[in-house]
């Protein structure tokens, strides 16, 4: 029942909610603050249930299936509690743009409903259902400011989001077909049973790993397929970045850690694959961070390095789970808890941060840093809160970005021993590892020091203009009491959650594991990699933001444009490329004599095809039904009295309904209608 009303209830209620934004924009608001309380007080209530779960048969031939264990009940309650706030903070950022609300609050609570959906979803295919929902809501935060860079960043995100969908949804056909089944509790045993029984089960399960990897990676910000990621935080609304940030991209995690640990927890290609793309995605957004000169741009490649983190801690995982033993355990428990110690503290640092950015934005109406400067001087509530978040993301000790960082590199540490141990001749992953540790290290100092560049700019330093400096200094009080609550109180959790008994405790419920309790933070052994991480990022603010990324005391962006990923290469090989190499082909094909009926012929040959298998299907079904699977009419009078009415009209709909939804064709126009909708959307806004 409280499962789903989580799922559920925001969806349904949000066309209401669409209604009655547009009549009383305030009791829209107010509406919309209400419920996402209530989610939020339900979402609690399932910590006292855990075990608890929902099965919807009839949908999409499986059916949908939810579950609420430990990880999924703190990442429901980690979601409303983001929701929660957002809403809240929404009400006063959006007091003078109050253009186009209704349709933010009702997208708003669908994505809602679809993260709840895959958070608490018990299968693949209920994962992939309500990924590709978000997909689609989310799209419109994005483009809601409906400027130039909007729209574009917009297209971006969607195409990235479909393509990303596409492909996971054939790694879950070919998941399933090696497998026969997708859901969490059964996927690895049948995945070993496959393995034992056909020889080729093992390459195939692979393959679909990897295309399951690529597609929740897209919305996870996993390199090389960010490019969205910068773009999009800077145009999106500050709570629309927050939930961008802060959940939207452990929706990816989310489905890369199940497959990581419910189909490949032993495949070591699958853990260094995800170790080495965690390790770039980690490096590369805390150095496009550090040259960012943007606010929310900066946050938006700082959350691009977290997930690197959070895949580093996945490929540790997965790594020391393939070499086994009782070596591994207290490693792997490092690392395992590690990783999603350190998605609760990403989602909580981001609440805090994005929306202390929303309150530059909604008083400055600018993001850029040498335009902001010496603005926080005198806002007391939110240079605290600032500060509380930069201390927990940095990875400073007794802040809550610490101890998950240190479980994570501990576990990095604890799997370069095993490997000695178990791999005496594997010198060449020992020195990777090794460098790993260090592009770890230093990818934490970055991270110190583009968050002590954004403090001191904000916070300590002083406008280069006098005159504006004094306008700042002026205006003492810059949100309302409902925005400094909403932002205030998340940030209390930046300390709570730097305590090692509540973050042991809440990484043993979280994956049941109890090494983990065993784990000591701050014995000098642990200490001592957060303090080599924070004094490289001291050394970097002096030495590269002060002396090379600042001139006449301004701040400066000297990271190439022409090293923009999406125009490098995506943009050209969509646009310029691939229509040039098929041009070329349509010409060849088509100036000589002798290819062009071949050509013709392959394309009827192609035509006649795709309509036989559009209708083969149904028609075997059919022949099927009428002939071998033949089922009998006749029922005496006492088997139908037997039967209820309610039970005679259902077996009846399924009678009916079973012939078409298992058709190939009826797969086909399902797929067409998705198509319409997005093209839909793409068009109202064109």
């Amino acid at each position: 029942m409280f499962i789903g009303y989580l799922v559920f209830a925001p969806i349904l209620i949000a066309p209401v909610l669409y209604r009655i934004s547009r009549k009383n924009e305030e009791a829209g608001d107010r509406l919309a603050i209400l419920f996402a309380f209530v989610e939020l007080l339900v979402s609690l209530s399932l910590i006292t249930m855990p075990g608890a779960g929902l099965r919807i048969p009839y949908v999409l031939a499986y059916g949908l299936s939810f579950e609420a264990d430990g990880f999924r009940i703190v990442y429901s309650c980690i979601t409303s509690i983001m929701w929660a706030g957002t809403s809240l903070f929404a009400k006063e950022y959006f007091r003078h743009e109050r253009e186009g609300m209704a349709r933010y609050w009702m997208f708003t609570m669908m994505t809602l409903g679809a993260t709840q959906g895959v958070m608490l979803s018990a299968d693949f295919m209920t994962t992939f259902v309500f990924f590709e929902i978000l997909s689609l809501t989310s799209f419109t935060w994005v483009i809601h400011e409906e400027t130039r860079e909007a729209i574009r960043a917009a297209y971006t995100y969607l195409f990235i989001a479909v393509i990303g969908g596409l492909i996971l949804f054939m790694g879950l056909l070919l998941l399933e077909d090696t497998c026969g089944t997708l859901a969490f509790r059964e996927v690895y045993a049948a995945a070993v049973r496959a393995r034992e029984e056909n020889a080729s089960a093992g390459r195939r399960i692979l393959a679909a790993g990897f295309c399951i990897l690529l597609g929740f990676g897209a919305k996870a910000g996993m390199f090389p397929l960010h490019v969205w990621l910068p773009k999009a935080h800077p145009v999106a609304p500050s709570p629309a970045s927050a939930l961008l940030s802060g959940i939207l991209t452990k929706v990816g995690i989310f489905g890369i850690l199940m497959t990581a640990t419910t189909v490949l927890f032993e495949s070591r290609t699958f853990g260094t694959v995800v170790f080495v793309l965690g390790l770039v995605t980690m490096f590369l957004g805390a150095l496009l961070a550090l040259f960012s000169v943007n606010l929310k741009r900066t946050l938006a490649c700082s959350s691009m390095s977290q997930i690197g983190f959070i895949l580093v801690g996945i490929g540790s995982a997965v790594f020391m789970s393939s070499l086994g033993g009782e070596e591994a355990s207290e490693g792997l428990a490092l690392a395992l808890s590690g990783t999603v110690l350190h998605m609760v503290n990403h989602s909580l640092l981001k609440l805090v941060l994005f929306m202390a950015a929303g309150v530059v934005v909604m008083n400055l109406h600018t993001l850029t840093l040498n335009e902001i400067r010496g603005w926080g001087r005198n806002k007391t509530a939110l240079k605290i809160a600032f500060a509380l978040g930069g201390l927990g993301i940095s990875g400073v000790p007794l802040f809550n970005g610490y101890i998950s960082k240190t479980m994570l590199h501990e576990g990095i540490v604890e799997a370069i021993l095993i490997a000695k141990e178990q791999l005496p001749g594997a010198q060449g992953m020992i020195a990777f590892l090794r460098a790993a540790e260090w592009v770890f290290l230093v990818s934490g100092g970055f991270t110190f020091a583009y968050m002590l560049k954004l403090f001191l700019c904000i916070f300590v330093e002083r406008n280069k203009d006098e005159k504006i400096q004094a306008g700042y200094d002026k205006e003492r009080s810059c949100m309302n009491m409902w925005s400094t609550a909403a932002i205030c109180i998340p940030s209390v959790f930046m300390v709570l959650l730097g305590q090692p008994a509540v973050m042991k405790r809440l990484a043993l419920f979280m994956t049941g594991r109890d090494e983990i309790l065993e784990f000591r933070a701050f014995i000098p052994a642990n200490l001592k990699g957060g303090l080599i991480s924070l004094a490289i990022g001291a050394a970097v603010y002096l030495l590269v933001v002060r002396k090379v990324l600042m001139r006449g005391g301004s701040y400066r962006n000297l990271w190439p444009e022409w090293l923009d990923l999406e125009d490098l290469v995506y943009r050209p090989l969509l646009t310029s490329w691939l229509p040039g190499v098929f041009g070329a082909i349509a010409r060849i094909f088509g100036e000589n004599l002798i290819l062009r009926p071949v050509c013709r012929a392959v394309f009827f040959a192609a035509a006649v095809i795709g309509r036989a298998l559009s209708t083969s299907t149904d028609a075997l079904i059919v022949l099927l039904r009428r002939t071998v699977l033949r089922e009998t009419r006749v029922r005496t009078l006492r088997d139908e009295e037997r039967r209820s009415r309610a039970e005679a009209f259902r077996d009846q709909t399924e009678a009916a309904l079973n012939p078409i939804v298992s058709g190939f064709s009826f797969a086909l126009v399902m797929t067409c209608i998705g198509i319409l909708l997005i093209l839909g959307v793409l068009i109202n806004y064109i």
